[in-house]
């Protein structure tokens, strides 16, 4: 099978395991006593490259556990972590022809596979966080003489408090999570459950709204 032609697979994921077709040894010893040094994921991944739906299935019950502890232990989320192995497995399908047994062992490869996914993934939260935070900086910076810095600057007086509550909550409330708590956009998304892009559009239409209000009870 190509490794960059996943049309090529007949079954398979997404929505593994798939149905048995054959037996498939299960065993995740290194070694048997009398046959030599074996690889099971190894072989596996082989079967997987020609399109075994069934080795897929095997290996994904066999390995799925270790490797979800090795990608937990990198980005200290369960939840983000699921998503990892499940792109990782994802990967394991349609690429697993760059798999090379004279280099290595099958779960060696895997293990590898799962801390790269990690690592990126870790990095790109990262990214994303401080992408908001030099957003919210450069908002702040282009609104000094703006409604923002009026709310900052007011956030005590009645006139604010009574601006802020002619807004609908979905917008007052994130409104006061980012300039009174101090909360970045992406863990106001996180804590209201509410999807990023939909949290900067409430705080840009509240903040129109603040500063309509305010300008007209100057």
């Amino acid at each position: 099978m190509s490794s960059d032609d996943p049309t090529a697979i007949q079954d398979g994921p997404p929505g593994y395991p798939a149905p048995s077709r054959k037996p498939v040894p299960t065993s995740t010893d290194d070694r048997t006593a009398d046959a030599g040094p074996v690889d099971p994921s190894g072989q596996l991944l082989v079967r997987i490259a020609e399109g075994d739906a069934v080795a897929f299935e095997q290996l994904f019950t066999n390995q799925s556990s270790i490797l979800m502890a090795v990608i937990v232990r990198i980005v200290k989320n369960r939840t983000l972590a699921e998503e990892v192995l499940q792109d990782c497995f994802t990967e394991v399908w349609t690429r697993c022809a760059g798999f090379d047994p004279a280099r290595g062992t099958g779960r060696a490869w895997l293990v590898t596979l799962c801390r790269r996914r990690a690592i990126d993934c870790v990095r790109s939260v990262q990214s994303q966080q401080d992408r908001d935070l030099a957003d919210g900086l450069r908002t702040s910076a282009e609104a000094a003489e703006g409604v923002e810095q009026t709310v900052i600057d007011r956030a005590e007086s009645d006139r604010t408090v009574s601006a802020l509550k002619i807004l609908p909550q979905e917008q007052s409330r994130p409104i006061v999570m980012a300039f009174y708590q101090g909360l970045t956009h992406t863990q106001i998304s996180e804590d209201l459950k509410v999807p990023l892009g939909t949290i900067k559009s409430r705080i840009r239409d509240g903040m129109k709204k603040l500063r309509d209000e305010l300008e007209a009870s100057r």
